[in-house]
């Protein structure tokens, strides 16, 4: 199969690093025009020369706004009012007890992860089903489905997004837009590597070890007992992204490695 997005405009926020920048690239490589977004000019800046470097020809764009923020998602879409395929990507994590964890944390983990896509989805979603033709793709995470007990704020929003993307789905009947949302297991991004790292400095531990004795400890259904490349989640979503997956709607794809114990 080869996927071609020629004449396509994608839009992937939080792809400065980590998942959404394997993302941008992928969606380059089959020959769309890329949006990359970030908070910050500089990285955002750094990571479009990056790509540019890395996929020859290839047409990338950069816009720094904060879509943590209604604000922040206003200025992304006033830069770029119309788009093809929309991946909601950007989100954070962070351990934490859930008994220390305080209302500002839950609200902020809300707006990052959760109403980032929906405005985003509401701003774009229109003119998709106008056209008829349009891709969005939320990512979410195992921890949707399986909630992680030392981060249970950060799968309340992952749960959040299988809601709302399924929900947008319902939207497109008829039509030729999809909405989907994958769900990538650990994978090895910059920010779980930096994780990683401090595990391994607190146990004196390599980070190769840490990262096995995570998996072992904390992830121990997973099949393939180890943490996926972005690369490996970038493919999962370049194909829902293409017109190739014209049947593919509604759905919570699962790229965990078969962390998940079931078969549904």
């Amino acid at each position: 199969m080869k996927i071609d997005l020629s004449g396509t405009t994608a839009l992937v926020t939080g792809s400065t690093s980590g998942i959404g920048h394997a993302i941008a690239k992928g969606l380059a490589t089959a020959g769309a025009k890329v949006i990359v977004n970030g908070r910050k000019q500089l990285k955002v800046d750094e990571a479009v020369a990056a790509l540019r470097a890395a996929v020859k020809g290839a047409v990338i764009e950069g816009v720094a706004a904060d879509v943590s923020t209604a604000k922040g998602c206003a200025s992304l879409v006033d830069a770029v009012p119309d788009v093809d395929i929309l991946i909601n990507n950007t989100g954070i994590f962070e351990p934490r007890d859930f008994f220390d964890i305080p209302d500002a944390d839950w609200q902020r983990f809300f707006d990052v992860n959760v109403m980032s896509g929906v405005r985003l989805a509401r701003a774009y979603m229109p003119a998709m089903l106008k056209r008829n033709w349009g891709r969005i793709v939320f990512i979410a995470s195992e921890s949707a489905i399986m909630i992680p007990k030392e981060m249970i704020h950060y799968g309340m929003t992952k749960t959040a997004q299988l809601s709302v993307s399924r929900g947008l789905a319902e939207l497109t009947r008829g039509t030729a837009v999809t909405v989907n949302a994958v769900m990538p297991g650990p994978t090895m991004s910059e920010g779980v590597e930096t994780f990683v790292k401090d595990l391994a400095r607190k146990n004196g531990q390599s980070v190769e070890t840490a990262a096995a004795n995570f998996i072992k400890e904390h992830r121990p259904s997973s099949l393939i007992q180890r943490f996926a490349k972005v690369d490996e989640i970038a493919n999962m979503v370049v194909y829902v992204a293409s017109r190739e997956a014209s049947v593919t709607n509604g759905a919570a794809l699962r790229a965990e490695g078969g962390l998940v114990p079931t078969i549904a």
